[in-house]
Parts: C-alpha cells; sequence; structure tokens
C-alpha cells in the first residue's frame, strides 16, 4: 500500500508549525529555528494547504491555534520528540551504550549533575542522555531507559527503587516573613500559600504534624521549584520546600525560614525503571551508582 504524500508533510515544515505552535509566535519560532519569520510562515502555510485546514488564526492581538490546529500540535510534538529520541539513540549507540534519563528539573540540576562525573569516569563506555520530565510518562513511547521520580513507589509496570526521604520547611522572603510577623505555624493560616503539583497534599500534612487544622487549600500552583522559588523570592507568599534544594537560597538570605516546623514529606526520591529494561547492563550500573551515592549523601547529612 502506497501511502499518499499529502499525509507525510515535511519534516521542516512540522518542525516550523510546532515551534510556532508552542511559542505562540512566528517571529519567536523564527529565532528558536534559525529561519527567517517569512521562512516559517511559508512552511506553515505549505502545511495548511497540504492538510487542507487552517492550523493558525492571526488578527491584530496574535497567533492562535484554531481547534483542529490544537489537536494536530499535541500528535505533532509527541512525533518530532519521539523522531529526535529515536535520532539521538541511534547517533549515540554508534559509539557503544547510551542511557536515556528522565530528570526532575531542580533536583536534576542541584543535586544529580554535581555528582554525575563521578558516574562517568566509572562508566566511560555509557553515553548519558537526559531529558527533563515532571510526572509519570510512558517509557516506551518516550524512549526513557530510567527515572528520578519523587512521590510514592507506585509506577504501574516498573521497578521503583528508593534513593532518600527529605526534610521541608515553609520559607519565604525575609521582609515577608517581617511583614507578617511570622513565629509559628497557626501564623501562616489565611497567608498565600504556595502548592508542587508534584506534592497535593504537602500543605495539609504539614499543619497536621503541627497540630493545627489545615486552611483551605488556595493560593498558587506550581510544576517547578525553580519557579515557586522565584515567587518566594518576589515575596509572593510561603511553599514548603526541600532543604537540600534550596541550600544557596538560605545561605545568601534571599529566602530565610518562615516557621522552624520541619517535618519528613510524604513523598521519597526514586529511580524508576521499566521492567523490561531492569536487567540491561547500562540502566543496572546507573540504578547500583545513584543508589550509592544517595547512601553516601544520607550518611554526611
Amino acid at each position: 500500500m502506497v501511502l499518499q504524500r499529502r499525509f507525510l508533510p515535511s519534516t521542516s515544515a512540522l518542525a516550523a508549525f510546532e515551534s510556532v505552535a508552542r511559542l505562540g509566535s512566528f517571529s519567536a519560532a523564527a529565532s528558536e529555528l534559525s529561519l527567517t519569520q517569512s521562512a516559517v510562515s511559508r512552511q506553515v502555510a505549505q502545511l495548511e494547504d497540504q492538510l487542507g485546514v487552517r492550523l493558525f488564526e492571526r488578527n491584530g492581538r496574535g497567533v492562535f491555534l484554531t481547534p483542529e490546529g490544537r489537536s494536530y500540535s499535541e500528535t505533532v510534538g509527541t512525533a518530532l520528540k519521539m523522531l529526535r529520541m529515536a535520532s539521538l539513540d541511534i547517533m549515540t549507540r554508534r559509539h557503544g551504550n547510551s542511557l536515556n534519563l528522565a530528570i526532575l528539573p531542580t533536583f536534576g540540576t542541584r543535586w544529580l549533575m554535581p555528582r554525575i562525573p563521578g558516574f562517568v569516569a566509572r562508566h566511560p563506555e555509557i553515553i548519558l542522555n537526559f531529558a527533563t520530565r515532571i510526572g509519570r510518562f510512558d517509557f516506551g513511547k518516550e524512549g526513557i531507559d530510567a527515572a528520578i521520580h519523587i512521590g510514592q513507589a507506585d509506577w504501574p509496570d516498573a521497578i521503583s527503587t528508593f534513593l532518600m526521604a527529605e526534610t521541608v520547611v515553609p520559607v519565604c522572603a525575609a521582609a515577608f516573613k517581617q511583614a507578617h510577623a511570622l513565629e509559628s505555624p497557626r501564623d501562616l493560616a489565611g497567608l498565600p500559600l504556595f502548592h508542587m503539583s508534584s506534592r497535593p497534599g504537602a500543605w495539609e500534612h504539614w499543619f497536621a504534624s503541627a497540630g493545627e487544622a489545615p486552611p483551605p487549600a488556595q493560593g498558587m500552583w506550581f510544576e517547578q521549584f525553580s519557579t515557586v522559588t522565584q515567587a518566594c523570592i518576589a515575596g509572593l507568599g510561603v511553599a514548603l520546600m526541600p532543604e537540600f534544594l534550596i541550600r544557596t537560597e538560605l545561605e545568601t538570605g534571599q529566602l530565610v525560614v518562615a516557621v522552624p516546623h520541619r517535618v519528613k514529606s510524604q513523598s521519597s526520591y526514586y529511580v524508576v525503571t521499566p521492567a523490561a529494561r531492569a536487567r540491561d547492563p547500562s540502566v543496572a550500573a546507573f540504578v547500583d551508582w545513584i543508589v550509592g551515592e544517595a547512601h553516601a549523601y544520607a550518611e554526611q547529612a
């Protein structure tokens, strides 16, 4: 069966469309792709002609996806990501074993990356590729061999190996603490409390551990620690944060402990591997190494 050309748009056109859809701007997409804005516009126009549908609405306020464009962008984004991962995998496997790792943004940059040279020195034959992921995903579709996960050891069809627990403490800007005269857990009731999507019940657990009734779960929600950290520094509210991930901000005074009540989080860190890949030598080597690093860190803490 011969596929019709109409159903196989060029990757250049798809990349241009995906970039505009994600960034919401032809000029931003042009900058990202190192193309002119007119070249990006032509690629998108050709794609629309080929598909026979309008993917964007253009007016004086900007560029917006049509319902068809929104649906198409989700599929195209996933497909391009899979192509990139497959290409990277083929390119790296030419030179030996490769390991595709999904890491949490802040944990990855502040705890894992400073230790990675040790793994590279021990296993120079393994090439590491990193991707940022928050929450669960499909290992097979994403082409990921192992992931760092925060939560519980309940990832379906995968093996979760414990790395470490975490202790959280409420933090805020020094001026915010002074303005609200914060001294006890009760003083936080009624203030803007920030929530992390990866830890939905964190505040309830913290207040309960202090013997206080938790306030309604109102306030801003965040996905990444880097963003909630900046919101705290800007004086917008209070966040429950793992101390080991914000040590720099505490040492420099950008953040202060709002109330000195620390509690062990209900969530822990795990290295998760798909069951089908658990016996792979590269995967096993990484799991063994990072578990050793986590144990060494716990002993020093």
